[in-house]
C-alpha cells in the first residue's frame, strides 16, 4: 500500500473514532471523565495527533528517501538517506497528487525525485536536464541543450571507497549546467544511448550523474510534471554496508 494513502486512512480512522466519541458524549450528556473511555478511543486519541502531524510534514514539507542504486554517483551513493522538499514545486493533495498552490518551477540542474512513469508506485531520483520545449542532444558522451554544448572540465580518475569503489577508474568530470555545476562519471568504451530528444510541454528530461550506469530519459522518455515529488536538498544519514558503518563524512551534505 502507498504510505501516503496509509497515513490518510489512518488519520481518518483515528480522528473519526475520537471525534465521533466526543460528539456522542456531548449529545448523551455523559461525564467527561477520561477513564471511562473505551480502549479503542484511548488508542485513537493517542495516535491521531502523531499520525496527522506526520501526514502534514510528509505531504507538504519534507519527505525522507533512501538511495537504492549508484545511478547518481558521485553526487549520491547507495545507502545515502536524503530529504526532499515537497513544496518547492507547488503544494499538492496527498494520494491524489492534485496541485493546490503554484510555487516555484523546476529548474535545470535540480536533483528531483519523481514517480517512475512506467510504474508510478516506484520513486526515482535523477538530475533535471531538459525543460518543456528543450531540445536535448547526447553524442559521444557529451550533452547539449538547445544546440549549445554543455561545458565539461576533466577532473581526473574517480577513486571510490565503500559502496562507491565499483566505479573506481571512471572519468570524473565537472559539468557546468547553467546555474548548477556538478560532477558526473563517464566510463570510456562503455556503449550508451545517443541521439536528440525534444521535451514535450508539461514534461521534463532527466539523467543520472553516473551517465553510463543510469536508467533515465534516454531509455524510457520524459517525466510528466504531475509525477514530480520534490527536490532533493540534504543528506541526513548515510550507511555504507561495505565498510559496515555510518559514513560520517557524508552526513549534512547540501545537495546541488
Amino acid at each position: 500500500m502507498d504510505f501516503s494513502l496509509f497515513l490518510v486512512l489512518a488519520s481518518g480512522l483515528t480522528g473519526g473514532v475520537w471525534g465521533g466519541y466526543l460528539i456522542y458524549r456531548k449529545l448523551s450528556g455523559a461525564s467527561s471523565n477520561e477513564s471511562q473511555e473505551p480502549l479503542i478511543v484511548e488508542y485513537a486519541r493517542s495516535f491521531f495527533p502523531v499520525i496527522f502531524i506526520v501526514l502534514l510534514l510528509r505531504s507538504f514539507l519534507v519527505e525522507p528517501f533512501r538511495i537504492p542504486s549508484n545511478s547518481m554517483m558521485p553526487t549520491l551513493l547507495t545507502g545515502d538517506f536524503i530529504l526532499v522538499n515537497k513544496f518547492t514545486y507547488g503544494i499538492r493533495l496527498p494520494v491524489l497528487n492534485r496541485k493546490l498552490v503554484e510555487l516555484d518551477e523546476p529548474r535545470r540542474g535540480d536533483i528531483v525525485v519523481f514517480r517512475f512513469p512506467k510504474d508510478p508506485s516506484v520513486n526515482y531520483i535523477k538530475r533535471l536536464i531538459g525543460l518543456p520545449g528543450d531540445k536535448i542532444g547526447y553524442y559521444r558522451k557529451k550533452l547539449s541543450v538547445n544546440g549549445k554544448e554543455i561545458p565539461q572540465t576533466m577532473l581526473g580518475e574517480y577513486r571510490g571507497f565503500g559502496k562507491g569503489k565499483e566505479m573506481t577508474g571512471s572519468l570524473l568530470i565537472s559539468e557546468d549546467l547553467e546555474a548548477v555545476t556538478h560532477d558526473i562519471l563517464i566510463r570510456e568504451g562503455q556503449p550508451t544511448v545517443q541521439g536528440e530528444f525534444t521535451v514535450p510541454e508539461g514534461q521534463y528530461f532527466v539523467m543520472g550523474d553516473n551517465r553510463d550506469n543510469s536508467n533515465d530519459s534516454r531509455y524510457w522518455g520524459t517525466v510528466p510534471e504531475a509525477n514530480l515529488v520534490g527536490r532533493a536538498f540534504f543528506i541526513w544519514m548515510s550507511w555504507d554496508w561495505e565498510t559496515g558503518g555510518v559514513a560520517l563524512n557524508r552526513i549534512g551534505t547540501v545537495l546541488h
